[in-house]
């Protein structure tokens, strides 16, 4: 099987000085083998440094309207431990069943490729150190990657069968993460904005699935 490129992140931009955010994530998907690859390879490419990088082409396929099976929970679960190790500030760990673990790389690259225009978005609307003290350390550090893992608890919630539950927790993620790799706390208060919204969302859900069974339960046994 072939393998990615095995150079970090930062290897690669200093290839090109100018590559943007989506051209450098838009050649990885172009590297990714033909059949499968495991966490710990994308790993490798990204390496530690290249952590919120690596979250944003794990967002990906969760923007559009695909489903894989088995993604949401171990796509999920990587981004929590980069938000784990970004809180404590230590390298990522990952389980060595989680890091082995075999993923389609052939239904990944589209879904991969069709979420790109989310990452080219961002890169119109972000700006480089706008808004820096919603970006900064201390205690905004603090809350701004406590928010992070909310994000992707949410995003592992077991609603992968409802339009749009995996979306908005993906949004949020992204936005986090190009709002910490630009220092941009604007895009960082959008992300905080799309974890309220999901938050609500899987209210209503709840909410709503509590009534429906209340009113079943009336109907029979009322």
């Amino acid at each position: 099987m072939p393998t990615p490129d095995p150079r970090t992140a930062e290897a690669r931009s200093l290839d090109d000085a100018h590559a943007s955010l989506g051209d450098q994530l838009g050649a990885i998907i172009a590297g990714l083998p033909p059949d499968t690859i495991s966490l710990g390879e994308l790993l490798d490419v990204f390496g530690d440094e290249g952590l919120l990088l690596m979250t944003v082409l794990l967002t990906l396929v969760f923007l559009i309207p695909v489903s894989i099976p088995g993604v949401s929970t171990v796509f999920g679960a990587a981004i929590l431990l980069v938000g784990i190790s970004r809180l404590f500030g230590r390298e990522l760990w990952l389980p060595a069943k989680l890091r082995t673990r075999g993923l389609p790389a052939d239904k990944l690259r589209p879904g991969l490729e069709r979420g790109m225009h989310w990452v080219r978005r961002m890169e119109r609307i972000s700006r480089p150190h706008r808004l820096p003290a919603l970006a900064g350390g201390g205690g905004v550090h603090l809350f701004n990657n406590l928010a992070f893992i909310l994000a992707a608890l949410l995003l592992m919630a077991p609603f992968g069968f409802v339009p749009f539950s995996n979306t908005f927790p993906a949004v949020a993620l992204l936005l986090y993460a190009v709002g910490m790799i630009q220092r941009d706390g604007g895009a960082i208060l959008l992300g905080h904005l799309a974890n309220l919204t999901t938050i609500a969302y899987f209210g209503v859900l709840i909410g709503g699935g509590g009534m429906a069974a209340h009113q079943l339960f009336q109907r029979f046994f009322g």
